[in-house]
């Protein structure tokens, strides 16, 4: 009997542990895992976090993601783009995948989830296109070089040889630049955060500096309306009184002949 719950202990025991184990692996609330592509995939991934903020806490959020991204706090970061707009803001950043799930915990913090989206892009034919080109460059490149071996060319030949090596020389370094653009984008994701306090963006808040500039642009629309609609009025005006004039002129001769004078 004893050794029957001595094992029941153990297997409760066991049991915790593994839960435990398994809660200290969970996702923090709110954090998007980074994604990196399987061995021959050529997938880049883009994450879209949308997060609501009071509004006063949207700008230090957005500092606080700036300041980890360009510290590398969480692994090599490049900050692409920041907004930031009152009641709104966004951070666009393009990060190791090892680094976005804490960033993005770091930008969730206290906030909740609108939505969260991931997606991964196929650069499999445009990284098998730009390759195919720098190939033939290169052998292109090689044909020219056995050329400018020979001995009997003339001056033009020389001249017109050296401004297709410059041509060569830009179109690699463009073909170059496109390759690691490629690779950079497959070893990185891209992340865009957007901060927002929806009582502000639902028109619920209430402001007299917001009001006031509401009621400008209410005088102003009506100022312009007037000014379209005046120039019609104006030309409205004797022409519904030359109608006014015309139709008694004649519903008049229609009743003279109707009821002639005697």
């Amino acid at each position: 009997m004893r050794t029957i719950r001595y094992v029941v202990v153990v297997a409760l025991m066991a049991c915790a542990v593994m839960a435990c184990s398994q809660k200290q692996q969970v996702t923090p609330q709110g954090a998007i895992p980074g994604e990196k592509a399987k061995a021959g995939a050529k997938l880049a991934y883009e994450h879209n976090l949308r997060i609501e903020l009071p509004s006063d806490q949207i700008a230090p959020r957005v500092l606080a993601v700036r300041e980890a991204c360009e510290s590398a706090r969480f692994g090599d970061c490049n900050v692409l783009n920041i907004e930031q707009d009152g009641a709104s803001g966004g951070v666009v950043v393009r990060i190791v995948p090892t680094g976005v799930e804490p960033i993005t915990a770091l930008a969730a913090k206290e906030g909740k989830i609108a939505s969260r989206s991931t997606r991964g892009e196929d650069l499999a034919e445009a990284m098998a296109d730009n390759d195919q080109k720098l190939r033939q460059l290169e052998a292109y490149s090689a044909q020219l070089d056995q050329f400018s071996q020979r001995k009997d060319l003339a001056a033009s030949d020389l001249i017109a040889l050296g401004h297709e090596r410059a041509a060569l020389i830009v179109q690699r370094d463009d073909l170059q630049r496109t390759a690691a653009q490629q690779q950079r984008r497959l070893d990185t994701n891209l992340l865009t955060i957007r901060f927002y306090d929806p009582v502000t963006a639902s028109g619920r808040g209430f402001s007299w500096g917001d009001w006031f500039d509401e009621l400008k642009e209410g005088i102003q629309d009506a100022l312009r309306m007037l000014a379209y609609g005046l120039p019609w009025l104006i030309l409205a005006l004797p022409l519904a009184l030359l109608w006014r004039w015309v139709w008694r002129r004649v519903t008049r001769s229609a009743r003279e002949r109707k009821h002639p004078t005697q």
